[in-house]
Order: C-alpha cells, then sequence, then structure tokens
C-alpha cells in the first residue's frame, strides 16, 4: 500500500514538472511568436523620430496617427484597396470551386484518365515554365492590362488540389452511390453531398487562397503596371516604401535638429514600414478567427487511416 501511494506522489511529481517545462515552453514561444507584431504595430502608432532612439518597445512612447495619414492620404490607395478586395474574393471563390470539382473528379475510381492528369498536376509543383514563358502565355490570352489575369492563371493549385482530394477520397463512398440510386447525377452528387461534407478542406484551402490573393503584387508589376485602375493595394505600398527609402533616407539624422512640432510630422521609411505592413496585414487577421475551426481540421486530414 505504501509503495503505490508513494508511486502516486511520484508520478504527480513527475506530471506536475512536466506540466511547468511544458507551458513555460509554449510561453516563450508564444512571446517569440507575438512581439515582433506587437513591436510593429506599437512603431506604426509611434512617432517616427522618437522611433530611430530605440525600436525595442511593445507601447507606442508617443502616440500619432500619422505614419497612417500620409499612407491613406493617396485617394489610389482606396482605389487598389478595392481591387485587392475583390481580387481576394472572386479569386477565392473560383479557386475553391473549381478546384473541388477537379478533386472530385480524379477522386472518382471510374475515371480512367485520374491517374494520369493527377501526374501532371503533381509534376507542376516540381517544375515551371518560368517566368519569361510565362509571360509571353499571359500575353498571348490577352489577359495583359485585365483584372482576369488575377484570376484565371491561379485558377487550381495542385497543392490545394492534393489537400481536397485527400479530404473527398475520406469520405464514405455510400453517400455517393445512395445519392446516384435516388436518381442524381454527378454534378448534383458534388453540389449537394460531397461540398456540405467538405468544409473543412474548404475553409483550408480557402485560407491559402485567400493570404495568397491578398498578398500578391507580382502578378500586378508584370501585367498591370500601365493601368492604374487595376493596381491593388500590396503593390500601391510596396511603391510607397521604395519612394519612402529614396526621399526620407537621410531625413531621420536631421530631424533632431528640428523643432517638436516638425518632428511630429514626419515619418521614416522604418514608421512608414510598419504601417504599411500592419495595413496589409490586419484583414487578414480579421479573417482568420471565422476559419479557425476548419482550418485546424482541414490541415489533420489524412493525418489518420481507418
Amino acid at each position: 500500500m505504501k509503495s503505490v501511494m508513494l508511486n502516486r506522489r511520484m508520478g504527480r511529481s513527475r506530471f506536475s514538472v512536466f506540466d511547468t517545462l511544458n507551458i513555460t515552453a509554449l510561453l516563450a514561444l508564444m512571446v517569440v511568436t507575438l512581439y515582433p507584431f506587437v513591436n510593429m504595430a506599437a512603431v506604426s502608432l509611434n512617432q517616427a523620430v522618437d522611433t530611430t532612439l530605440g525600436s525595442n518597445f511593445i507601447w507606442p512612447r508617443k502616440f500619432t496617427l500619422y505614419n497612417y495619414k500620409v499612407i491613406l492620404k493617396d485617394s489610389i490607395i482606396y482605389q487598389a484597396f478595392m481591387i485587392s478586395v475583390l481580387r481576394t474574393v472572386v479569386g477565392t471563390f473560383t479557386s475553391v470551386f473549381c478546384t473541388a470539382m477537379l478533386a472530385y473528379t480524379l477522386s472518382r475510381k471510374e475515371y480512367i484518365l485520374r491517374s494520369p492528369i493527377s501526374m501532371i498536376f503533381v509534376f507542376t509543383m516540381y517544375f515551371s515554365g518560368g517566368l519569361i514563358p510565362v509571360f509571353m502565355l499571359i500575353k498571348s490570352l490577352g489577359l495583359t492590362n485585365s483584372f482576369w489575369v488575377y484570376i484565371i492563371p491561379g485558377l487550381v493549385s495542385a497543392f490545394n488540389l492534393i489537400i481536397m482530394r485527400s479530404f473527398i477520397d475520406g469520405l464514405p463512398e455510400d453517400l455517393v452511390e445512395s445519392a446516384k440510386i435516388d436518381g442524381a447525377n454527378d454534378f448534383t452528387v458534388f453540389i449537394r453531398v460531397v461540398l456540405p461534407l467538405c468544409m473543412p478542406a474548404i475553409a483550408t484551402v480557402s485560407l491559402f487562397v485567400a493570404v495568397g490573393q491578398w498578398n500578391s503584387w507580382i502578378d500586378t508589376f508584370l501585367y498591370n503596371s500601365a493601368n492604374s485602375n487595376l493596381s491593388t493595394l500590396q503593390y500601391e505600398l510596396l511603391k510607397k516604401i521604395q519612394s519612402a527609402n529614396l526621399s526620407i533616407g537621410g531625413s531621420a539624422t536631421s530631424a533632431f535638429l528640428n523643432q517638436q512640432n516638425a518632428q511630429a510630422n514626419m515619418v521614416t521609411p522604418v514608421s512608414m514600414r510598419a504601417a504599411i505592413t500592419m495595413l496589409a496585414t490586419v484583414p487578414i487577421l480579421l479573417v482568420y478567427p471565422f476559419l479557425q475551426k476548419y482550418f485546424i481540421k482541414g490541415m489533420t486530414l489524412g493525418g489518420v487511416k481507418e
């Protein structure tokens, strides 16, 4: 009896030690992960000249919204924001729907071309045509200076296709057979049976596509840089960072000779980068909590096979 009690006490002691070490390690990881973002937010809300005195802080010492005011005073930012939102919404919806439809097709065992087509998509994950051939293809298709250049080239991703197909392969085949016995065709089965059951995978792929669409700027630079009406937020913010580095480069060192009110009405490349980073990141952070539950489920798919 005494040995049993002793073993229980030792077990609780080991468990508490492990718990303490585990919680400590996770807290340290959380601090390391969150600090850069919190610091960036503080820098974006701090006076630019004061930031040059030392940027290792998590709270703005001299609060100001002037950094954001400088960025948002340009009217093209609002137009670019609307284009980014539009491409994110349209691009995410069309990409997820087409990817799910193709994944369902390739998951059908009766489709004789499923293996060759799957291999072709996997091949594109390792090899690409290169920048110049892709540019020539986009130009020959007449997609330059067009909104659809943001949508059509990335309509189906091989990685997202694998995620969707893996999830669909794990669905009970009896559901599809029952729907077909009731007279449903493949498209009806896909819309009414498969899609409602694929919400975890759809949420995961939607988040990947939405983040990619929102953060993309290279396609704007390559194909739509001549048309300001189709410019995206990320591309406009990138141009502002470049202009800040060129025009404000040495102003921070001479700023200490100015008056206090003059210091409050100036920006530096560091403060502008911080404000731009926050403007580009916050919209995605606002969307993520609504998809987190499905995202976690989608990321664990295929982990356990019965």
